[in-house]
């Protein structure tokens, strides 16, 4: 482990027992205040117990009672922890790359590790504590039933041969929580270099993937990367709103601007977030064999793949759930927000009436008022939405973790789009008015980024304040001493309370969301681009406040790209090369090329959109996920892998063959002396070298080949 990590256990032996070991505290397990002693029992020694029992092998001991405990407190709070060797055989179990002496990305092993760089003596720094973390909730969730038909103490708590237990407890409701915990030191660290000082400059995002992993490291960058990428296009868009070119034939070239952007920029992310994953040790690692969700039900029956025991559910019934009732409930909703939309446009229309009436300057700031109402009604469709498709997708009992996922990304995206974007498209190809384009573009971005920001720094600090007052005031008396640390018993429970960070779900939709706003409309409203650098450089600051004092530590995610977000960002893309293709042709300055036929100016239109979108996927034709020299390393490595593999076969072969040729010759020659065939002279001669052969084979071996020979 690291040291930061080393450091904290220094608290643990101030606060366990004398009498029970002492070791470095990496992950909370929180059962429930009311599981019975006989269970609590029983998952203890199943994470102690040796790995060939069946156990994780792991250290585990009781949090002990805080200063001024009371008895609200649950007392089922348990620290775990692990032997430095039990986490480098962990780490060459979960296929964790690390970086060699030569400098190319290796699967950990334990065989080889003075090969890799940075391993020094028994290798007590190697690992950081996020890797440590990792592998401890890796062993915990392969911790698996044996012969156990029910949790000890709760005979209504079924066990399978073969499953997962905490799986099990947790669907149950008997395990409340797993979370890593803090590293103060390092945490102080991180946050001095990451938001409370501001500067301009990069984000840490190694300092970030140390502590926090290479999923939230990822996030990170793409959203470093897509505020960069937005300066040039910010750049441009400035002189056309300061110099005030109304005119919309003046946005013709802002416009084709924004097709070559949209493409250049995601491939060029793919081939820089491949050089991140490469330089993390994440591009090359295999995806490990994913459980069953542990909200999965069904009838009981035997998996074919893994040949255990565990709950299976039709296909077909689960793709009727999906189109006879997700389905319809999508439509519905966007009907719902169709019907919304129009409810809009007749305020909007109210208020335009009243405005040309009596032009003053209140009615002109009245004309935003429907702009902002819808920008607001918007988000809260979307919030419930979101808590819609959630229970719609966990009631489709997805089998699978990424199952769910993508489900739900695809219902969430579907809406949301159609949400945020419906009234822009009406107004721009249906009513064709410019002036409102731009007015409701910029309303519905700059109330949305308002919204987004209250929602997400404000109101889960202001939240947590209220969950726990008595939290808080320990947080503020660490702030005021901030030399003195908690005691570990206080610290702990002061996480255990802190709001559980759900992933990077919503952070990448805003992303999206933005995106969109920028790559569809902006030709129309050139500042949206400058709002958007502006609304990502809070983002940064915001998010990293959030994870570092708001939420709970989240394990480690040792992701190798952005995942779906990405194919989500390239349709979008799609969308914006059709999109501006269809204003390009609506300009005023294209159609005077056009005055005869309208239909001639349709079918160049869509011609040419067609050759962009051609244009589009030689682009991501002819530019490389993977850089050149990545490229490179991954298949001398894959090489090497590939002889390593046919020498070890070689050996093996070989060994077999000339232990089974000496086992015949010797057989033959045993055969033939008793038959009188063979001189006793010529026996002595060979006896001894077959002795010799013998030496250095396997027992087990020989006996099977004899075996065969007598048979014969």
């Amino acid at each position: 482990m690291d040291r930061g990590a080393l450091g904290e256990g220094k608290m643990l032996q101030g606060s366990l027992d004398s009498s029970g070991p002492r070791f470095t505290p990496l992950v909370v397990v929180e059962l429930a205040s009311d599981t019975k002693e006989e269970a609590i029992a029983w998952i203890l020694s199943r994470i102690r117990d040796q790995q060939q029992n069946g156990g994780a092998e792991l250290l585990v001991e009781q949090l002990g009672p805080g200063v001024g405990a009371q008895e609200k407190e649950n007392p089922n709070m348990f620290l775990v922890g692990a032997t430095r060797q039990r986490l480098l055989s962990g780490a060459e179990e979960v296929g964790l790359f690390k970086e060699c002496n030569d400098g190319s990305m290796r699967g950990f092993t334990c065989a080889n590790k003075h090969n890799f760089k940075d391993f020094e003596g028994d290798g007590d720094s190697f690992l950081n504590m996020a890797e440590c973390q990792y592998i401890i909730k890796h062993e915990l969730d392969t911790l698996r039933a044996k012969d156990e038909t029910h949790v000890p103490g709760h005979t209504q708590v079924k066990l399978y041969p073969g499953k997962s237990i905490i799986r099990r407890l947790q669907s149950k409701g008997i395990l409340i929580q797993i979370f890593p915990l803090h590293g103060q030191e390092e945490l102080k660290r991180l946050s001095f270099s990451w938001y409370k000082k501001v500067k301009l400059s990069f984000q840490p995002l190694d300092n970030i993937r140390h502590y926090y992993g290479e999923g939230q490291a990822l996030y990170f960058g793409f959203l470093e990367y897509f505020t960069f990428a937005l300066v040039p296009m910010a750049l441009i868009g400035v002189p056309y709103y300061l110099f005030d070119w109304e005119d919309y034939d003046k946005y013709v070239i802002f416009a084709v601007f924004n097709l070559v952007w949209c493409t250049v920029i995601l491939e060029l992310w793919k081939r820089f977030s491949a050089s991140l994953a490469y330089r993390w040790g994440t591009l090359s690692r295999k995806k490990a064999f994913e459980e069953p969700r542990p909200g999965f039900h069904g009838t009981l029956g035997f998996n074919p793949v893994t040949g255990r025991k565990e709950p299976l559910y039709p296909n077909a019934k689960r793709q009727l759930r999906v189109y006879l009732v997700s389905l319809p409930f999508v439509l519905l909703c966007l009907y719902l927000s169709l019907y919304i939309m129009m409810i809009y446009f007749q305020m909007e229309g109210w208020v335009l009436s009243f405005h040309d009436e009596e032009p003053t300057f209140w009615t002109g700031i009245l004309m935003f008022i429907p702009s902002i109402i819808y920008a607001v009604v918007i988000e809260i469709m979307n919030l419930i939405y979101r808590y819609a498709a959630e229970f719609l997708t966990e009631w489709e009992n997805h089998r699978l973790e990424s199952s769910y996922q993508n489900h739900l990304v695809l219902k969430v995206l579907v809406f949301n789009f159609f949400n945020c974007f419906a009234s822009l498209f009406y107004i721009a190809f249906v009513m064709q008015d410019m002036v409102l384009l731009r007015q409701s573009l910029a309303t519905l971005l700059i109330t949305s980024q308002i919204l987004n920001q209250f929602m997400e720094a404000f109101l889960p600090y202001w939240l947590q304040r209220r969950r726990n007052k008595k939290m808080i005031r320990k947080v503020q008396k660490r702030r005021t001493v901030e030399e003195k640390e908690l005691p570990l018993a206080e610290q702990v429970r002061l996480e255990a309370d802190m709001s559980t960070y759900l992933g990077t779900f919503d952070d990448y939709l805003e992303l999206f969301l933005l995106f969109g706003y920028v790559s569809l409309f902006s030709c129309t409203y050139p500042l949206a681009a400058v709002l958007v650098v502006l609304n990502n450089v809070t983002e940064v600051y915001s998010d990293a406040f959030k994870m570092c004092r708001v939420f709970k530590r989240p394990f480690s995610d040792p992701a190798a790209n952005i995942g779906v977000w990405q194919l989500a960002f390239e349709a979008m893309s799609v969308i914006a090369i059709v999109t501006n293709c269809a204003l390009i042709g609506m300009s005023p300055q294209v159609k005077a090329y056009f005055t005869e036929s309208e239909t001639q100016l349709i079918l160049w239109t869509v011609a040419i959109e067609h050759m962009l979108l051609a244009f589009k996927f030689i682009l991501t034709f002819l530019i490389p996920d993977v850089p050149k020299h990545i490229q490179i390393k991954l298949a001398r490595l894959e090489f090497e892998s590939l002889e390593a593999l046919k020498k070890k076969a070689l050996e093996t072969w070989a060994g077999t063959v000339y232990l089974q040729s000496m086992i015949i010759v010797r057989v033959s020659l045993s055969l033939a002396s008793w038959k009188g065939g063979w001189p006793h002279t010529n026996m002595k001669r060979i006896t001894p070298r077959l002795q010799i052969s013998e030496a250095g084979t396997k027992q087990k071996q020989s006996e099977s080949v004899c075996w065969q020979a007598n048979k014969r």
